[in-house]
């Protein structure tokens, strides 16, 4: 970025500190129903694998163990060893009470963690071997118009169910509402689906190629809406947030610069004195075979 105050927008996202500040609304977002469809076509008996794919410090296992019966398996794919660290290090269980993580299924049975550096785009067929589900967690947006049906094809060879959950959609709502709003939210998307050099990020358009691909190998395709819905008790996620979606709208449209400064920190503002409503708006995906 060229303006005094605003960073890149990579700058504040997939560190271990973002991943635990929007860990909380994440779990307030996700589909409970598509959650509990899923644990409904699990199989009756044996330990359950659990596969998540850029799993990153294990919030989806945290969220979902829970509400799933046990024993279970989970491995945890991700590219960053140092996330990979934490969620090992933190195992997941009931999200109530104090104290650590208690480890435990939804039936009081035990659960693990096993992590598993590498690319999740780059699967092969026997690194998902014996899933009895494949899940991930604000993933989708982030692959390409090549790596999506690669990464779903492995998911499907399982023949498992698939749990995807808190992918974009291109929406975003913001209470009280300014002119700029729409600007930042266009500019934004647009930098959702920018081209890297991976190729063409489905940004907002993920969900809906997901759905396709899955319900063109014969599965049942239910997708739910997931939105975040920050107030006053989530200022500093509100924050931070604000931060990213901004630096990311200016550096895809840079006339939008001259007034993003002022733009932000008034929002921030808001947040803070908790006068500020922010509905970003999610789906989560289920396919069941």
């Amino acid at each position: 970025m060229t303006a005094e105050g605003l960073v890149g927008a990579d700058d504040v996202r997939v560190t271990p500190e973002w991943l635990a500040l929007r860990e909380p609304a994440d779990a307030a977002a996700r589909s409970i129903e598509l959650a509990a469809r899923a644990a409904r076509h699990l199989p009756a008996t044996g330990p359950l694998v659990i596969h998540d794919l850029g799993g990153g410090e294990g919030a989806m296992a945290r969220w979902l163990a829970p509400r799933l019966p046990g024993p279970q398996h989970w491995v945890i794919h991700d590219r960053d060893v140092d996330l990979l660290e934490l969620a090992v290090a933190d195992r997941p269980g009931p999200a109530s009470g104090p104290g650590p993580w208690a480890g435990r299924a939804a039936d009081g049975t035990a659960v693990t963690v096993e992590a598993r550096r590498g690319d999740i785009t780059r699967l092969e067929p026997d690194d998902l071997a014996g899933a009895s589900l494949v899940v991930a967690s604000a993933l989708l947006d982030m692959l390409t118009a090549e790596e999506l049906p690669a990464m779903l094809e492995a998911c499907i060879a399982t023949g498992a169910p698939v749990l995807l959950a808190l992918s974009v959609v291109g929406r975003v709502a913001l209470t009280p509402a300014e002119p700029l709003d729409a600007a930042v939210a266009a500019a934004f998307d647009a930098h959702q689906r920018r081209t890297t050099a991976a190729g063409r990020l489905l940004g907002p358009d993920a969900v809906a190629a997901a759905a396709g691909h899955l319900g063109m190998s014969g599965a049942e395709v239910l997708v739910r809406p997931s939105p975040w819905r920050l107030d006053a008790s989530h200022a500093a996620l509100a924050a931070a947030w604000l931060d990213g979606w901004v630096a990311a709208a200016c550096e895809q449209e840079p006339s939008l610069v001259a007034d993003a400064v002022a733009y932000r920190d008034r929002r921030r503002a808001q947040a803070a004195a908790g006068r500020l409503a922010v509905t970003v708006h999610h789906a989560d995906l289920l396919a069941l075979p």
